[in-house]
């Protein structure tokens, strides 16, 4: 059988991606899944700790915080944006195709740098879990080239199978992740329970300021409502609805575990123990607060937890490009979905190809695989998304100044403009204090931040020149459905 095209947004349901009427709950799972919570906690979390000091908790918070102002603004947009394009489509019916596709296109690349990125992870904690419980030493490049060939697989198979896995796997690591802050709490701590981490002089240091971009990146599947709206049941409820819950599920989660974990070494002791363990802070802590097996089931799902990442960020690259190349952007060929599983499985593939090529190049160049593929590759994407952010609130502000009729409370508009203001706010401060992210050279750090912003202006100039040559091509970007009810 071959390929099915894709069909005009009105016709979607039925003839594009498979629909799989995920209710409200399903969604939530998909968004916390996409930041997989064990990954961000064991893999990511002691970086925070050791930067911002025992008031890394309160960076967590912060950043929930500014993105649930953000969703305010965003979720009234939803009932007035149909396509499944996310971002893209946002921008592009309140700024312009211009500026529409130029956010796709850094969608795009700054996904591709998380997903990319995140197999340097997998491949380091995944060695540690070979090595400690079977005494094996697999390089690491063979373990991210096999992680790429399963997160392909699932993604190839469609939506449905992906979302039970990834609601399997996110209880299990929430799960073991609360067993750890349980049994800290039970026992204590090291010296007692401190509230410490949320007093003023703590919860608002330089350093706390510092770990933004950490905490940031820990929410990187928020755009994950949006992107599934089309296989949700009674989306204009369930996508506003499953956001909230996701966005603040995920803001006190994270912020009540490192809060454990500092309360673990005590207030005094938890930066030098964030220094010398580093990525293995979180299994010392679980193994003397909980026990062997625990660190050993910990090992497993932290492995899971990455590829529970991968899969929703692979997830969200294709629907992208699904978007780019209905539009006409893109070559027809990535426009179409499996005749059986109604994937775009021909977008997967081809980011299947570049983590695969990127991996083989990193691995001839001796790079390593947590400060170069994990840091420095996922900086820009992190920069990236939390800049589309910033593009998506003053998107929000423009649509809703000019549309009455989406303004359903008189607090909308300024909070759209408050959001925007707090999320070019966050960019800033990553930019200052990039350094503390990637421990690199000024050169290397100039290159990491420069690649959004070119990015951008080059999708700019694409677009412009789009309009110049193929105005029909140029007609067709963002093609959303709207009403005005």
């Amino acid at each position: 059988m071959s390929d099915t095209e894709i069909r005009p947004p009105a016709a979607e349901a039925a003839h594009g991606l498979k629909r799989n009427a995920i209710g409200t709950g399903g969604i939530a799972f998909l968004v916390i899944s996409a930041a997989a919570p064990l990954t961000v906690m064991a893999g990511v979390a002691p970086v925070a700790i050791g930067i911002g000091g025992i008031g890394a908790p309160m960076g967590y918070l912060i950043a929930g915080a500014v993105l649930l102002v953000f969703a305010v603004a965003f979720m009234a947009m939803t009932k007035h944006v149909k396509a499944a394009g996310g971002f893209y489509t946002y921008i592009t019916l309140a700024m312009g195709k211009t500026v529409g596709l130029a956010s796709a296109i850094l969608a795009i690349v700054s996904y591709n740098c998380l997903q990319i990125g995140v197999y340097g992870l997998f491949a380091v904690q995944t060695q540690a879990m070979l090595r400690t419980l079977f005494g094996l030493d697999v390089p690491w490049p063979a373990v991210a080239l096999v992680a790429i060939g399963a997160v392909w697989f699932l993604g190839y198979r469609g939506i449905d199978v992906g979302a039970k896995v990834l609601g399997v796997l996110l209880i299990a690591e929430t799960a073991i992740l609360a067993i750890m802050g349980a049994g800290i709490l039970a026992s204590g701590g090291a010296h007692g329970i401190s509230g410490a981490s949320f007093e003023p002089g703590n919860a608002f240091t330089p350093g706390v300021l510092a770990i933004l971009a950490i905490c940031f990146a820990a929410f990187m599947g928020f755009e994950s409502t949006v992107l599934y709206r089309r296989e949700a049941r009674n989306p204009d409820k369930s996508v506003p609805r499953a956001t909230y819950i996701a966005v603040g599920f995920m803001s006190v989660f994270y912020a009540f575990i490192v809060w454990t974990v500092v309360q673990a070494f005590g207030d005094g002791d938890v930066v030098a123990a964030a220094g010398e363990l580093a990525d293995g802070m979180f299994f010392a802590t679980i193994n003397h607060y909980v026990g062997p097996w625990a660190e050993v089931v910990m090992y497993v799902l932290i492995v899971t937890s990455v590829y529970a990442s991968q899969l929703a960020f692979h997830n969200a690259i294709n629907r992208y490009v699904y978007m780019l190349a209905k539009d006409g952007v893109l070559p027809a060929f990535l426009g179409k979905t499996h005749p059986k599983y109604k994937s775009p499985h021909r977008a997967g593939q081809i980011q299947t190809l570049l983590a695969a090529v990127v991996i083989a190049v990193c691995a001839v160049a001796g790079a390593d695989p947590y400060k170069q593929l994990l840091i420095w590759v996922n900086t820009p994407g992190i920069f990236g998304i939390v800049a589309l952010q910033g593009l998506v609130s003053v998107a929000c502000f423009i649509y809703l100044r000019r549309t009455p009729a989406a303004v359903t409370n008189r607090l909308l508009v300024p909070v759209s403009a408050a959001s925007a203001i707090l999320l070019f706010g966050v960019v800033v401060l990553i930019a200052v204090n990039i350094e503390l992210l990637t421990f690199a050279d000024a050169l290397t750090n100039t290159i990491l931040l420069l690649v959004a912003p070119v990015v951008f202006l080059a999708g700019l100039l694409i677009a412009r020149r789009l309009r110049a040559t193929r105005p029909h091509i140029f007609d067709r970007l963002g093609s959303f459905e709207t009403h005005d009810s």
